[in-house]
């Protein structure tokens, strides 16, 4: 798969936000590490300046449990792009890069869809993908990825413990999401996580 500037990505995902107060979910980070694979999510919901809830919680197992997915921005439109998504994964059950495609395509070309304001993080046993709106499908090639406001303050803190530490994956989600929350005003301390055995 292509590589793709992740950051780049979630910059111009989040400049397209309309000026008008929304409800946001932030923050996932995904890290593949030690063999696991790992999703974690704060549990904070914020509609323009003022918190709703703060145990809300974004990441979801799919396909008996053998798929996790995680999502960032609009809460109602994540929610039905993970509909969508968990859809095409039982159409295409073992191949989530192909499920991944065909809702990136989806979502580019419906116009329905086009209007969704969110990112996806979706993870099995042998990839981690990285979904938007425009149609993007990225694998990070060290297996680290976040998402949402405070998605590259928990990825950078991920990679950073990945190279110098001796942390789990699980361990290395959750510090990292804490470094987020300490510095992103929409990520919180309450942290969920979900943890697969990676097969790579």
């Amino acid at each position: 798969m292509p590589l793709i500037n992740t950051q780049k990505i979630q910059t111009e995902f989040m400049s397209k936000r309309s000026s008008e107060p929304r409800w946001r979910s932030t923050t996932v980070l995904a890290v593949r590490h030690k063999g696991d694979i790992v999703l974690g999510a704060d549990g904070q919901v914020t509609y323009g300046n003022t918190i709703m809830k703060s145990d809300t919680k974004k990441l979801r197992r799919m396909l008996d449990g053998k798929v996790l997915v995680g999502f960032a921005g609009s809460t109602a439109d994540a929610f039905a792009l993970m509909e969508r998504f968990e859809t095409k994964v039982k159409d295409y059950p073992g191949n989530i890069a192909r499920a991944a495609t065909e809702l990136a395509r989806d979502w580019r070309t419906d116009r329905a869809l086009r209007k969704l304001e969110a990112m996806m993080i979706v993870a099995d046993a042998e990839l981690t993908l990285l979904l938007t709106g425009q149609g993007d499908v990225v694998q990070p090639t060290d297996g680290v990825v976040g998402i949402g406001s405070g998605g590259p303050y928990a990825t950078s803190a991920a990679k950073a413990l990945v190279k110098h530490s001796n942390l789990t994956a699980e361990e290395i989600v959750r510090e990292s999401l804490g470094v987020a929350a300490e510095i992103d005003i929409y990520t919180n301390n309450n942290i969920i996580v979900e943890r697969l055995t990676s097969a790579v």
